[in-house]
């Protein structure tokens, strides 16, 4: 797995515990929180179990699943999380999730990442299909999904866990074969 990704305005990298603070005060955010099944850490120490066993599974001889922090490279101010989570060989697929801090939304950080991701995940891992899903009400992850070129696929019934209660959640997917990027010009 590669540990450090470019894009033109941010670096992307596995996260360490570094990263702590910058992580517990992302998941602390109501507004980050809402489409989150994960839910607001009760403490700093909460949030350090979170993420030590995330980067533990980095370090796995087969690891499946890895998150990636998000950071500016004009300042290496932190932006978000991005995460992969592998499924088995014969399949071919990744489960890929994403969360922007609140004051860098609707800057376009979220599709420059994710295009990132999914050209990383075609044309290194070589993977066949990428997979993501969120709330139906969640209308920003939506455009973002959409805009990067993922098909909406279907939608599970009451299977997210909000702290607003049973949410829905839109299925999406791109194939190695699907027009990547729709929306950007390059």
């Amino acid at each position: 797995m590669n540990n450090e990704l470019l894009t033109e305005r941010t670096r992307i990298r596995l996260i360490t515990t570094a990263d702590l603070n910058s992580i517990h005060d992302l998941h602390s955010l109501p507004e980050t929180d809402t489409y989150n099944t994960l839910g607001i850490p009760k403490n700093i120490k909460e949030s350090r179990s979170i993420i030590e066993a995330w980067i533990k599974e980095h370090q796995e001889q087969k690891a499946h699943r890895y998150t990636f922090a998000i950071e500016s490279i004009s300042n290496q101010g932190f932006i978000g999380l991005i995460g992969l989570k592998l499924g088995s060989e014969k399949y071919n697929r990744c489960e890929l999730w994403f969360k922007i801090h609140s004051m860098h939304w609707n800057k376009g950080y979220a599709s420059e990442v994710l295009s990132k991701m999914l050209d990383y995940g075609f044309d290194e891992l070589k993977l066949h299909r990428i997979e993501a899903g969120c709330a139906v009400a969640n209308i920003g992850s939506i455009k973002v999904l959409e805009k990067v070129g993922f098909i909406r696929e279907g939608r599970g019934r009451q299977i997210l866990p909000l702290k607003s209660g049973w949410s829905d959640n839109y299925e999406y997917a791109i194939l190695e074969t699907d027009m990547r990027n729709p929306d950007r010009s390059n």
